[in-house]
Formats: structure tokens, C-alpha cells, sequence
């Protein structure tokens, strides 16, 4: 057993650049693709994914600075420090959960596949540590590991259904074919989404407002193209800042080259996917009946590219540090994971069908909820610090994220396992009830799809 778990643990310290190339080589020619064209799927794979983390790299390193200057010039002070999603990530993966997560992730994917509960082959498995996050904290809130172990499996169950589900919103509003996007912290707001979606349904001339990027686009012709409205937004925040017009500009033109750049490297990154795509569909076809179409379960950074999510994250960004200071109960101090709320959108977008009014009223209310509950997380988050021997931000006496410490489906699993078994149970049950719908509907269209053939 110690070396099937060092032997993950090395593929897990490969990180996902490294990762995902050879995944997706050895999963092409499971399939039967030709060597040749599996190893250059694997290798563009890997060349989208490092372009598209230097991007998002590139807009950590200059919204962050921004957000301090922000936080200093309006004198804000809160006692939980947002330390950030690659500390989240280590914490996770240092945890008793984290540590077997990968396989038992695996073997979880593989039996919903057989039982045909997803239709989701979720080859991103570096992202298995938003499931061991929640694991982490139900152990630790709980005292059980067997617990932890339990919740990040049905969590992982959870997210699949909702990849699957809106899988085809992800093909027509994102442009990505063949794929899913099993994330534990995108696949967590698709839910609300549609509940905030039908809700803004119900309220006349509300409904009627529709926000689009092809609408701005026709409307101010160039200045509503996604370079100018990046490099807009950009120099906004810069000014909210206090930067001087040197510093004002670069902001600018960087978060311009972002709006830009991103659905670049994605697109770069579905052409490595495409012919691994095909190659699954004829697989599943040749071989299995009733499995309908399959997807490719990729990490939702290849989805952060829409003009709409890039846009309304950029203008949510001052508005966030601002609801924290009064958002009456909140401690957190956003800071190092501003950067990932696009991940939040990626399937919002799709749910409002790229209507960017919709995306930005989804926004303000997940983020100011999800400031209450990184703040109500934050104790159980900074003893999973503490037990990963993580060093703690100086004067810092919490520690919490956007990412996953803000995560609605989290802190519910979390929280009803303040019942113990009882609330492991209704969690379970939850579980099972979606992977059984999900089922149902899986074989349906499996049955149409027969019937169109």
C-alpha cells in the first residue's frame, strides 16, 4: 500500500502541466489512436495548459498588487486572511483524505462510468484535491477520517452529475466539444445559478435585460470587443487603486491581453483534446451500449476564457473587497484568490446563456455569501493549516480562501456533518438520488441516439 500511495503522490507532485500530457497520451492510446497522434494530443494538451496558467499567472501578478494598494488606501482591516488556492490545494493533499484521494477518486469515476451514473471520463485528476479539501475539514470537524474519506466521495459523486448536466451548455455557450467540467469549485455555483436564473425569470423587465458580448459588440463596434473592454476594466481598478498613470496603463493593457489571450490558449488546448475526443466517442460506441455520448472531464480553466465570465470577474473584483468590509459578520480579507473568481463563472456563463447582467447579479450573491462562509470556515480551515505544518501569513491568526473556503456545496457537506452519521446519511442519500436521476437520463439518450442511428 506504501507504494501504490508514493506512487500517486509523485504523479500528484508532477502538478498539472506535466500530469495532464501523459494522461492524455496513455488514455489516447487506450482508445487506439496512433502513438504519433496521441503524443502530440498529449504535448498541444500540455502546451494549452502552461499558456493558459502564464496568462492566468500574468493576471494574479498584477490584480494582486492592485487589491493591497486598494486595501491600504481605503485603511481596510479584517482579521482572516484569504491565503490563496495553491495553499488550499497543499493543505488538502497534506491531509489523511488528500493522500488517497487520487485512487479512490479513480476508482469512484470508473464504477459511475460501469453503472452508467456519468458519462464524464474526468482525466483532471490533480483537481481531486477540492474533493480531499471537503473530506479534510468533515474529518477534522468530525474526528473521523472514515467520515473525511465518505464526504469527498460524495462530493466527487455530486459534482460529476452536475458536470454531465451541464456538459451541453459547456459545448454550445464555451465552444468546447466533448467536454465537461467536473470541478468541485465551478460545478458548486451551476446549481444556484439556475435557481437565481429562474427566479430573474418571474420579475418582469428584469427578465427582459440581456447583456451580451455579441450585443455590446454590435452596439459599440470596436470599443465592445473583449481587448477593449479588458484594458477599460483594467485602468478602472488602477484608478480605484490610486496608481499613477504609468502603473494605470500597464494594469490596463495586461488585463486586455488577458481578455484576449486565454481563449487562445484554450483553443490551443481543445485541438490536443479533439482527436482524444473522437477516439473516446468511437470507443464507447464500439464497445459499450447505453452509454450515450461521453466527455472528456477537464479542468474548468479551459472554460475561462468567455468574454462575459472575464469581464463581470474583473468588475466584481473591487466590488468583492468592498461587500467584505460591509457585509455585516464577515472577517475575511479578499486577496490572493481574486484572481480565480472567473472559475466561479465558468458554468454561470453557460446557465444564463452568456447573459452578462445575469452573470454579474449571480456574482454579487455568491460572493457576498461566499465571504460568510469562508469566515464561518475559517476555523476549521486554519487547524487543516496547522495539522499540514503550513507556516501561517505573519500576524495572521486564521487563515481562509475564496477557493475552496467559499464553496457553497462544501461548507453544506461540512455543516450537515455537524450530525454525524444522520447528516452523512442525507448526503449520501442526495448523492445517490442525482446519480440515479443522472442515470435515467444517461439511458435515455442513450436510447434516442440508437433510435436516430
Amino acid at each position: 500500500m506504501s507504494y501504490i500511495l508514493g506512487f500517486f503522490n509523485f504523479i500528484q507532485g508532477l502538478g498539472a502541466n506535466v500530469m495532464m500530457p501523459i494522461i492524455i497520451f496513455i488514455f489516447g492510446i487506450i482508445l487506439g489512436t496512433e502513438k504519433g497522434k496521441a503524443l502530440r494530443a498529449g504535448l498541444t494538451v500540455g502546451v494549452g495548459f502552461i499558456g493558459l496558467n502564464l496568462v492566468i499567472n500574468a493576471l494574479g501578478a498584477n490584480l494582486g498588487p492592485a487589491v493591497e494598494q486598494m486595501i491600504k488606501r481605503f485603511g481596510l482591516s479584517l482579521s482572516v486572511i484569504d491565503v490563496g488556492w495553491p495553499a488550499a490545494a497543499a493543505i488538502a493533499f497534506a491531509s489523511t483524505v488528500g493522500m488517497i484521494i487520487i485512487p479512490v477518486g479513480l476508482i469512484v469515476n470508473i464504477v459511475m462510468i460501469l453503472t452508467n451514473t456519468t458519462q464524464t471520463v474526468d482525466v483532471d485528476i490533480w483537481d481531486y484535491w477540492h474533493f480531499a479539501f471537503t473530506g479534510a475539514l468533515v474529518a477534522i470537524s468530525t474526528g473521523s477520517q472514515m467520515m473525511g474519506v465518505i464526504a469527498a466521495v460524495l462530493n466527487m459523486i455530486i459534482i460529476m452529475v452536475i458536470g454531465d448536466y451541464t456538459a451541453p451548455g459547456v459545448e454550445k455557450t464555451l465552444g468546447l466539444p466533448g467536454v465537461s467540467l467536473p470541478h468541485g469549485f465551478t460545478g458548486a455555483y451551476a446549481p444556484i445559478a439556475i435557481v437565481i436564473n429562474k427566479i430573474i425569470d418571474l420579475i418582469p423587465g428584469v427578465r427582459d435585460i440581456d447583456i451580451s458580448m455579441e450585443k455590446v459588440q454590435k452596439r459599440f463596434g470596436v470599443f465592445g470587443e473583449p481587448i477593449l473592454i479588458g484594458t477599460s476594466l483594467g485602468i478602472i481598478i488602477g484608478i480605484i487603486a490610486g496608481y499613477g498613470i504609468k502603473d494605470v496603463l500597464t494594469l490596463g493593457i495586461t488585463m486586455g491581453a488577458v481578455l484576449v489571450l486565454i481563449p487562445k490558449m484554450a483553443s490551443l488546448l481543445m485541438e490536443g483534446l479533439l482527436p482524444i475526443s473522437d477516439a473516446a466517442s468511437e470507443f464507447i460506441n464500439k464497445r459499450f451500449s447505453k452509454k450515450g455520448k461521453m466527455y472528456i472531464g477537464l479542468d474548468s480553466a479551459v472554460g475561462v476564457g468567455h468574454p462575459v465570465t472575464l469581464s463581470v470577474s474583473l468588475i466584481l473584483v473591487p466590488l468583492t473587497v468592498f461587500m467584505a468590509v460591509l457585509i455585516p459578520g464577515n472577517k475575511v480579507l479578499p486577496f490572493a484568490d481574486l484572481a480565480v473568481i472567473p472559475w466561479m463563472f465558468v458554468l454561470i456563463t453557460p446557465v444564463v446563456n452568456g447573459n452578462g447582467f445575469r452573470a454579474l447579479i449571480n456574482g454579487i450573491i455568491v460572493l457576498a455569501v461566499g465571504l460568510l462562509i469562508s469566515t464561518n470556515l475559517a476555523p476549521l480551515i486554519t487547524i487543516a493549516a496547522q495539522n499540514a505544518n503550513y507556516t501561517m501569513p505573519s500576524g495572521a491568526t486564521q487563515i481562509s480562501s475564496i477557493c475552496d473556503g467559499a464553496n457553497p456545496l462544501t461548507w453544506l457537506i461540512v455543516r450537515i456533518n455537524d450530525f454525524g452519521w444522520i447528516g452523512m446519511a442525507v448526503i449520501a442519500v442526495v448523492a445517490i438520488s442525482l446519480a440515479i436521476i443522472n442515470r435515467k437520463r444517461i439511458l435515455k439518450e442513450a436510447h434516442e441516439m440508437e433510435q436516430k442511428a
